[in-house]
């Protein structure tokens, strides 16, 4: 098992390890008793999870004489909503959860989201535990303590930054991933080797059959490698005051394209098709090396991701939906953009993100990926 610790310097209290391993899901009543303790736990999860984890989980918890009891809602992104944060507090409401209760979540990024959220409101904040079953959810939005859930205007517009005591990831569990979320995931896996390791990206260049074979080995070090870089960004800035907006290449646009298309596409092809295009602005904006853009595109086509936006989307209404970003400054849109492969554009000093001309946006949108 590998232990990954993320230390949040503002509060220590807030501090929690990330676990990977395989067969991590039969040993939950010891990992989750040993970071929250708690009287009762509500697990979180949505119906295709459910199916494929759930009473496996709560069976082992109640095996482990921790008393459990499972909280569903309907799978999918368009169902992250307020709505099902109000039913399923209510729920929990109803069967007389108190404060001295925690929350496991258990599923891909959306459970992460919803569950967290309930986590952070549920009678002024309960701890919780998060239990990522997609490459997404492992990698990514497992961590970092964002949680919030989706409104007509937008994506995430609505939530709380609330840690979790511990991130525990099965890599058996991705056995059962679907081809399509398998890629989803490596969207981020990708943005992590541009933003922070060079090396890391060529390894996914070089690697790629064996990552889609999901070879064991190599998806351990794909998990590891990539919840190394995401730990240390949220480390040095919980709350996105300064070098965590640059795990937001590629989400500007990609969040856009999430909105416009009502949900329609997944999160990580989202995001891919975000990086193609934003890549391709920072060129454009003379902020990246020559040929950033079209190295960034080749690994994405070659794990099988989306580069060109849905036909529904168009550059006026992604705009629009950009300006409602939670990075949008004084209506202009701000964006994260790569140096060079490995590297940021920014720093402390002059800040992460480029405000860049509505003009050039739309000129960028308005034609292919790769020019």
């Amino acid at each position: 098992m590998v232990k990954i610790h993320v230390p949040i310097s503002a509060h220590d209290d807030a501090s929690y390890d990330i676990l990977i391993g395989r067969g991590l899901q039969a040993e939950l009543p010891r990992l989750v008793r040993e970071a929250c303790p708690a009287a009762r736990y509500a697990v979180i999860t949505d119906s295709h999870v459910n199916g494929l984890f759930g009473k496996q989980v709560v069976a082992r918890l109640h095996d482990g004489t921790l008393p459990a009891e499972l909280f569903e809602f309907p799978a999918g992104e368009w169902n992250k909503t307020r709505e099902t944060w109000a039913m399923l507090s209510d729920r929990m409401l109803a069967a007389h959860f108190g404060r001295d209760c925690g929350v496991i979540a258990l599923g891909g990024g959306v459970v992460g989201d919803m569950a967290g959220f309930v986590a952070a409101t549920y009678l002024r904040g309960v701890p919780y535990v998060q239990v990522p079953t997609s490459l997404l959810a492992m990698i990514d939005s497992a961590i970092g303590g964002k949680t919030g859930v989706d409104v007509p205007a937008g994506k995430n517009l609505l939530g709380a930054f609330h840690q979790p005591r511990r991130v525990i990831a099965d890599l058996d569990a991705l056995a059962s991933l679907p081809a399509v979320q398998l890629a989803a995931g490596l969207a981020e896996a990708v943005k992590h080797g541009v933003i922070a390791d060079a090396d890391y990206f060529g390894f996914l260049e070089r690697e790629h059959q064996a990552v889609m074979g999901k070879d064991a080995d190599t998806l351990e070090r794909v998990v590891s490698r990539s919840v190394e870089i995401k730990a240390a960004v949220v480390a040095a800035d919980e709350r996105e005051a300064g070098r965590r907006a640059t795990l937001n290449f590629g989400h500007t646009v990609g969040h856009a394209i999430e909105a416009t298309a009502k949900f329609a596409v997944l999160h990580g092809e989202a995001v891919a098709i975000g990086m193609a295009y934003e890549a391709r602005l920072a060129e454009a904006l003379e902020v990246a090396e020559p040929g950033t853009a079209d190295r960034i595109r080749a690994l994405l086509e070659r794990y099988g991701l989306p580069l060109d936006l849905p036909e529904s989307a168009t550059p006026d209404d992604l705009v629009a939906a950009m300006q409602l970003d939670k990075k949008a400054r004084a209506g202009a849109v701000r964006f994260a953009l790569p140096r060079a492969i490995g590297a940021m554009h920014g720093g402390a000093k002059t800040g992460w993100t480029v405000a860049a001309p509505e003009r050039l946006v739309k000129e960028i949108l308005g034609g292919p990926a790769a020019e």
